[in-house]
């Protein structure tokens, strides 16, 4: 059990939470942090001091001051003039970390907002009352602004909702489970609004796929090599501790333990090839290179995931401080490498896919034996490369470019919530794209019968015959295609 507020929380605890929202709670510490807090504010708006976004407009209007009277009204206008995203609605599970990230943030007692509010979010996880988010209209910076006000809308009991998997006016939705909207007090819009919470939970969801695509891609080289029947040699200890970065030892590793005990990689060893190319002999450096990129997105993600990203941060009833903590560069750069990393994935394992279809070293051309009147695995590769080419087109860092918005007030933005975007995009075309080299290794290790492969490789050539039979002469194969890449998406492969 996990305590809002309180806790550190890891990218397994969110998905442990998003899988039952039971798993996380406030506790008696949590609630004495947001109760003080709310004082806090209400102390200030009593006081009439003067604070950003508690009495004053927002953005450029920050020399405006609001009366007491009208600091409720100010940050439901806040709300729902700020909700203006467009595109097609993020998957749920995605506003569902949204939620869960927001309310792990509010509720660590910088922010001003009130108990009743931030129960009713935990309430509505409970329920799977979860709000459509628009996919685009964030700058990643005064926070994810827009989908964050499309995700408190059903608060005030407008915008839509997803309920049992579908998507229903928040209004109606309320009233079934009994729920009035609720009224906003000073300061809890700009504290909802302001944060880094879509950035957020495209990095986790990324990062909780790019893990498993990590330890897929050495398997998948694996089977290649088995396919290839090239060696294992570039593999070694000692090769990789002498050059000791620690992605690179990891891969070697695991290339060792997949090709333990191969009965077919002995023949290697009689044949005259001295070296074999780039992507057989390479995935540890280019694998481990990404796996660094993974280290280094996930350790940055779970520090972001722990901060208080609003607003301004309300440390006591006399002081405020007006930062720039919602600011996403700080996601927004590693997302980008981490992009890039993701990319180079797809990019050797299509070119290993490649070698496998050349007819060399005892594997026919296009990998089947009628060539010819049959086109046998040709065009899956291309396939293969469309989106490997796809993906080079995505890696083009959105955290280099920056548009002044808010009249020149927010002058720099990081455009974070793209780089997130575009990292799931890539992490999507990279599954389809391992897909299509699984199935031509399987179908290159038919060649190598009857020799044994190693246990990992057998476990994997089994499991894709389970729904791909071996190739014979041309069929539908892009259903081939697919249902790999559907194996792959139920994490079906033993990758550990």
């Amino acid at each position: 059990m996990k305590i809002y507020g309180v806790d550190t929380f890891s990218i397994k605890d969110i998905m442990a939470i998003l899988k039952n929202p039971s798993n996380a709670k406030l506790n008696k510490e949590a609630k004495e942090r947001i109760l003080k807090s709310q004082k806090n504010v209400q102390q200030i708006v009593a006081s009439d001091r003067t604070v950003y976004g508690i009495n004053t407009g927002f953005g450029p209007l920050c020399d405006v001051k609001i009366s007491e009277a009208e600091t409720a009204l100010l940050q439901h206008n806040l709300i729902i003039s700020h909700a203006v995203g467009v595109g097609k609605p993020i998957a749920k599970e995605y506003s569902k970390v949204m939620m869960i990230a927001k309310i792990h943030a509010i509720s660590k007692g910088f922010s001003g907002v009130s108990l009743e509010l931030i129960e009713r979010l935990i309430l509505m996880l409970e329920k799977d009352i979860i709000p459509v988010v628009p996919e685009q209209g964030s700058v990643g910076a005064s926070g994810d602004l827009a989908p964050l006000a499309h995700l408190v809308l059903p608060l005030l009991g407008l915008g839509k909702v997803w309920q049992d998997d579908e998507i229903q006016e928040s209004a109606k939705v309320l009233q079934k489970h009994g729920l009035k909207p609720l009224q906003l007090g000073p300061k809890e819009g700009l504290g909802l609004i302001n944060g880094t919470q879509f950035i957020l939970a495209h990095s986790i969801l990324g990062l909780n796929k790019f893990k498993y695509v990590l330890d897929l891609a050495d398997l998948t080289a694996a089977v290649s090599l088995e396919a290839y029947r090239g060696s294992a040699s570039p593999f070694k200890k000692e090769l990789h501790d002498i050059r000791p970065f620690d992605g690179s030892r990891k891969v070697a590793s695991r290339m060792r333990k997949f090709l333990k005990d191969s009965e077919n990689l002995k023949s290697h060893e009689y044949c005259d090839r001295v070296q074999d190319p780039y992507s057989m002999r390479c995935v540890p450096q280019v694998h481990g290179a990404s796996r660094n990129a993974y280290e280094h997105l996930k350790h940055l993600t779970e520090t972001e995931l722990n901060s208080v990203t609003d607003n301004p941060i309300i440390l006591s009833a006399e002081e405020s401080i007006s930062g720039g903590n919602f600011h996403g560069q700080l996601l927004a750069l590693p997302l980008d490498y981490a992009t890039l990393a993701v990319a180079e994935l797809g990019n050797i394992s299509d070119r290993r896919s490649y070698l496998l279809l050349e007819g060399k070293y005892g594997l026919p051309r296009l990998l089947t034996e009628s060539s010819g009147l049959n086109s046998g695995f040709m065009i899956p590769q291309y396939t293969s490369a469309a989106l490997v080419t796809e993906n080079k087109t995505l890696c083009f860092p959105a955290s280099a470019d920056s548009i002044p918005t808010s009249l020149g007030q927010e002058d720099h933005v990081s455009m974070g919530s793209i780089s997130g975007r575009k990292f799931n995009q890539v992490l999507g075309n990279l599954e389809n794209i391992l897909s299509v080299e699984l199935m031509f290794g399987a179908q290159g290790l038919e060649f190598r019968r009857p020799a044994k492969c190693s246990k990992y490789v057998e476990n994997a050539y089994s499991l894709i015959r389970t729904r791909v039979a071996k190739l014979e002469e041309d069929r539908l194969i892009g259903e081939d295609m697919l249902a790999i890449a559907d194996l792959i998406r139920e994490r079906k492969f033993k990758v550990n």
